[in-house]
């Protein structure tokens, strides 16, 4: 009689083990973050931009960031900036406020071809303001949906990003905000990006460097 192969008994001896049912997976803990109330999202944000070389006010409301966006203009000595038409950015009326303030605002929509639209942002401008679409907590993080009314470039060829934030868009890890861009396959935008602080690289002799491929400054105002 032929003696089962050691694979042949091996396998026997597995189908004659008495069966034993799966233990339950044990609950996975909530991540601090997750307990985080509004006030404590936003202390970490701030803290965890900051770290980035980023800059963060808070304001109350939209006049009040009006008033905001003029220090820094005369800070930064900004003259001619692009802006989204977002609906946060929208709100805002920034033609109105360029006007007061002697400084001229363009738009994507301002420009039919779109070879002029990325000279002006590249070579014109000196700053993009937008709005988010999310803040992330945990890493100090901006999430931003590009569709036609947010333009990508508007973010990323200035020298200076200017990102108009809502509080109540604060989210404390980045799951959550994936979670709410992805849940809907019928819903994807065709572009999502997230931006921590000013762009940066490793590639020159894995120095990091600051402001090589996008914008060398990252201003936030929080509102509300």
């Amino acid at each position: 009689m032929q003696q089962p192969s050691a694979r042949e008994e091996i396998l026997q001896k597995l189908k004659a083990a008495p069966k034993q049912s799966v233990s339950p997976r044990p609950e996975i803990p909530l991540l601090s973050e997750l307990a985080m109330t509004q006030e404590e999202m936003i202390h970490r944000f701030t803290e965890r931009l900051v770290e980035e070389t980023g800059i963060v006010y808070r304001v109350p409301n939209n006049q009040e960031a009006l008033e905001k966006l003029a220090e820094i203009a005369r800070a930064e000595g900004l003259k001619k900036v692009m802006v989204s038409t977002d609906d946060v950015v929208a709100a805002l009326d920034l033609p109105a406020w360029g006007k007061k303030y002697d400084v001229i605002i363009m738009t994507p929509k301002d420009f039919p071809h779109r070879e002029s639209f990325r000279d002006a942002v590249f070579n014109e401008v000196q700053a993009g303001i937008t709005g988010a679409d999310f803040a992330v907590a945990e890493s100090g993080t901006l999430g931003l949906i590009h569709n036609k009314d947010q333009a990508r470039l508007v973010s990323l060829a200035p020298i200076l990003h200017i990102a108009i934030v809502p509080v109540e868009r604060m989210n404390p890890i980045y799951e959550r905000v994936v979670d709410r861009v992805f849940d809907n396959p019928q819903t994807f935008p065709s572009q999502f990006i997230f931006i921590t602080g000013p762009s940066m690289t490793g590639d020159i002799q894995g120095v990091l460097f600051k402001g090589m491929h996008g914008p060398r400054k990252v201003i936030v105002i929080l509102v509300g």
